[in-house]
């Protein structure tokens, strides 16, 4: 992306049926055990759905991909982000971005993003701020 500009969109990051086989791996990365995130039968019992929750963590981590890839030089300042709704397995989701403040500084630029995460056919299930540092060029 050029010079960041207010009211710029994002290119978003997709991804195509949330695997069964990721949520397994970050358990062990992120040490957590919780079952809900490995065993459908664990979410139904406990009233939760149908099936296995991803990771709230993983969940931002699909943000922060997509704020990487629309700012691969920036270091990330801050994302404060609020989860409305679970992600489970083979879902679809997008997230989203949209630039809402730019300050330059010096050549630098301090970027402010609005963003989430929607799945398919059920909407936002996370919604958040972004704050980004853009170094000069």
């Amino acid at each position: 992306m050029s010079t960041p500009k207010t009211g710029d969109q994002l290119k978003p990051f997709t991804l195509k049926g949330v695997s069964r086989e990721s949520m397994k791996a970050w358990a062990v990365f992120l040490h957590d055990p919780n079952p809900i995130h490995l065993d459908a039968e664990v979410v139904k019992a406990k009233g939760l759905g149908e099936k296995e929750i991803n990771q709230g963590p993983t969940n931002v981590a699909y943000i922060i991909n997509m704020l990487q890839e629309n700012f691969p030089t920036a270091v990330i300042d801050t994302v404060d982000s609020r989860f409305l709704d679970n992600v489970y397995a083979d879902d679809d989701i997008e997230t989203y971005g949209t630039v809402t403040d730019v300050v330059e500084n010096n050549g630098a630029v301090r970027v402010t993003c609005e963003i989430g995460l929607r799945v398919e056919g059920r909407g936002d299930v996370i919604s958040g701020v972004a704050i980004l540092d853009v170094p000069a060029k």
